[in-house]
């Protein structure tokens, strides 16, 4: 089953700014996802609802939309992606 993948911009401008070879493998790695594969496990904690998924030494955080479409919402490399997503993802519940 091949779900509808949706980037976030910010996702999107990451990529972008990569040398070839890293966005080229987020690229086929997220191609991947939308088959249900690739190296990617749920989070706990305040980011349970939303599963990392491995790429090299960056992190995708994305989560299942209620149409079951994957909603890739941000990407770094891994020493900071958890602390600013989280920064990141509380400060939106407070607002």
């Amino acid at each position: 089953m091949s779900r509808v993948l949706r980037p976030s911009i910010q996702v999107i401008a990451f990529a972008s700014r990569l040398a070839p070879e890293p966005r080229r493998a987020i690229k086929l790695a997220l191609a991947a996802l939308r088959m249900e594969r690739g190296d990617f496990s749920a989070l706990e904690g305040t980011l349970s609802g939303y599963y990392r998924l491995r790429v090299g030494r960056h992190r995708v955080i994305f989560s299942y939309a209620a149409d079951g479409a994957i909603e890739a919402v941000f990407i770094e490399e891994r020493q900071l992606v958890y602390e600013v997503f989280e920064a990141q993802f509380i400060r939106r519940l407070k607002s």
